[in-house]
């Protein structure tokens, strides 16, 4: 395998859909013209390109055009600037050791750390949750356990393209 890692899980956790109530307030008020010149705005930061990672290098904040396929040996994903339309943000990185209990673990240590990144629980969110496992073993070795990393993205609920970060 490339670089001695196995891939080893890709998993989604639906949320259930539905949007954050609007607050439905408006105020008025009166004020004089302007009078002053308008002040000089900064320039937005240069939109960073698409580019080619491999996915076992992912970070938190960074936004995907669409989660690798794993299972057809694909290592790289195409990141892309949050501000466009794209599959899954990273919210979470963490240690994990792999063994057969890889989606529970996955599951629970995503979960929690969910509500952190996005300011809202899974469930009742606009959004679902997937993970990627990189583990660095052997598979043909006597240890059936070792020491992985866990990547947890965010997805949009029902498949729908993320704009913008999901990061609150």
């Amino acid at each position: 395998m490339l670089w001695g890692l196995t891939a080893i899980a890709l998993a989604s956790l639906p949320a259930c859909g539905g949007n954050a109530p609007n607050s439905g307030t408006t105020s008025t008020s009166r004020a004089a013209p302007a009078t002053t010149t308008p002040a000089a705005v900064a320039p937005s930061p240069p939109a960073v390109g698409p580019r080619t990672e491999t996915w076992i290098d992912l970070e938190i904040g960074q936004c995907v055009a669409d989660l690798p396929k794993i299972d057809l040996g694909a290592v790289t994903v195409t990141v892309v600037d949050c501000a466009t339309p794209h599959t899954a943000e990273v919210f979470f990185r963490g240690p994990m050791w792999v063994d057969t209990t890889v989606p529970d673990v996955a599951n629970r240590n995503c979960g929690k750390a969910f509500p952190d990144y996005t300011g809202q629980p899974v469930d009742g969110s606009p959004y679902t949750m997937t993970y990627l496992v990189d583990a660095d073993q052997d598979r043909t070795s006597e240890n059936p356990t070792a020491p992985g990393t866990l990547i947890c993205l965010v997805e949009g609920a029902n498949g729908r393209p993320l704009t913008g970060s999901a990061r609150h």
